[in-house]
């Protein structure tokens, strides 16, 4: 037994000699390459998305259902949110093509959706894959948070969270993997109640706002195709070139 221990032994020292007794790797991934913004050379695309036609006019929801849903202001159906100049909001705008294969690591900070007045605040959000959206309930009510997204790789969401607050847990966080564009997530308690999270491949998009602004930095100089969409009027495409340390803009009309 201890002749064969000696063996061993000098068996590794003659590999240590020869270039080294290495214990193998766990694994032989190499590890992910993450494209890294270039302030210095990156350009802006801005621009505002338009309502052109008469929109819709805003429905009252009735909440009696739940005394504590009617303590605070009206609510008004939020699915065409039109400014007086036409200023659509709530449009996701987005970089959907001409990134070629560079790959932008998921930020750290959470995008963070709130229960507030019987809604979802705000309304349309968008993340990056793998990067977390936490759910927060400051009403004095049960609320539920539930999701079925389409694209597979995407986990179900179907949670309560208590009034007020209530202590925040892990289940209050998820993160998707892939790509995914409108998903709803409504309240099984409260059924007027819904958002639309919008999962992307890059870091490249913002939500139009009050007006239908919107504002997208950091964007490598290239030509791309840009994706508008909206939850109930669909998505509208356009071509655009950035020059480097230039801002472009670039319009859409539903």
């Amino acid at each position: 037994m201890r002749s064969g221990r000696l063996a061993v032994a000098a068996a590794c020292l003659t590999v240590l000699a020869l270039g080294g007794c290495k214990k193998q790797s766990a694994s032989s991934e190499p590890a992910q390459q993450f494209t890294t913004i270039d302030w210095a050379s990156a350009g802006t695309i801005q621009g505002t998305v338009h309502y052109s036609k008469t929109p819709p006019k805003p429905v009252q929801i009735d909440m009696n259902q739940d005394p504590a849903c009617t303590l605070g202001p009206a609510l008004y159906s939020e699915q065409y949110v039109v400014g007086k100049d036409g200023g659509f909001a709530n449009v996701f705008v987005s970089i959907k093509d001409g990134l070629g294969n560079k790959v932008y690591a998921a930020p750290t900070t959470a995008v963070d959706i709130d229960q507030k007045g019987c809604r979802y605040v705000p309304h349309v959000v968008g993340a990056m894959a793998g990067q977390a959206v936490r759910f927060t309930n400051s009403d004095p009510t049960m609320h539920n948070i539930h999701m079925v997204p389409t694209v597979q790789g995407n986990q179900a969401v179907d949670v309560s969270q208590p009034p007020a607050g209530g202590p925040q847990t892990p289940q209050d966080e998820r993160r998707f993997a892939k790509p995914e564009l409108m998903m709803p997530v409504r309240c099984n308690n409260h059924p007027w109640m819904q958002a639309f999270i919008n999962v992307s491949a890059n870091p490249f998009f913002a939500v139009s706002g009050t007006g239908g602004h919107y504002t997208i930095k950091g964007v490598p100089p290239g030509t791309y195709t840009m994706e508008a969409d909206q939850e109930v009027a669909g998505a509208k495409t356009a071509t655009v070139t950035v020059p480097a340390k230039g801002t472009v803009t670039v319009d859409f009309s539903y």
